[in-house]
């Protein structure tokens, strides 16, 4: 009995193989995307900022650590509803070494006023347009907010996101 390829059975094969290399490109995107770009890292880790209190906000002090970097504004109604869910992961993991830093892309008399309104236990920098830059370089290129990276203690990509965080997308921040 010889076997003879009908025609559904051709086109079962190419969508199975169309699909393999689908997985696979999806696979090495993800692989290649843990890393980001050396000019990134340095704009990252090169960047100083002021906070609310008028202190320096030095972004090498969070190398080596764990750290989810935050870009957001006041007048962003999703990035007001996901402070509550970061401050939380953050009280609850700053004790196995995750970092924190919220970048606010607005103006530093409206962020002082929302602070003392909704205080979070984590870092916040005055960013401003230099945030706004540095997010672009980071990968937001609209520019949009929210905007979050989250860097594992290697300085590897665990996320990148852009709009509102879910508590689905901080579970996955685990490593």
């Amino acid at each position: 009995m010889t076997f003879k390829p009908t025609r559904r059975t051709a086109m079962y094969a190419g969508v199975a193989a169309l699909a393999g290399l689908a997985g696979a490109g999806i696979a090495w995107k993800r692989h290649a995307s843990r890393t980001l770009a050396a000019d990134a890292m340095q704009a990252l880790w090169s960047s100083e900022f002021t906070q609310p209190s008028g202190e320096a906000l030095v972004m090498s002090s969070f190398q080596g650590r764990p750290l989810v970097l935050n870009f957001w504004a006041t007048w962003c109604p999703p990035c007001v509803e996901e402070m509550p869910l970061i401050d939380a992961f953050f009280r609850q993991n700053k004790q196995y070494g995750w970092q924190v830093v919220g970048l606010a892309i607005d103006q530093p008399s409206r962020v002082k006023q929302f602070l003392s309104q909704f205080p979070v236990d984590y870092s916040i920098g005055l960013a401003g347009l230099n945030g706004t830059e540095l997010g672009k370089i980071l990968g937001n290129e609209q520019s949009s907010l929210p905007f979050t990276v989250v860097l594992d203690a290697q300085g590897l990509l665990v996320q990148r996101k852009l709009g509102k965080l879910t508590p689905e997308d901080i579970k996955n921040w685990a490593i």
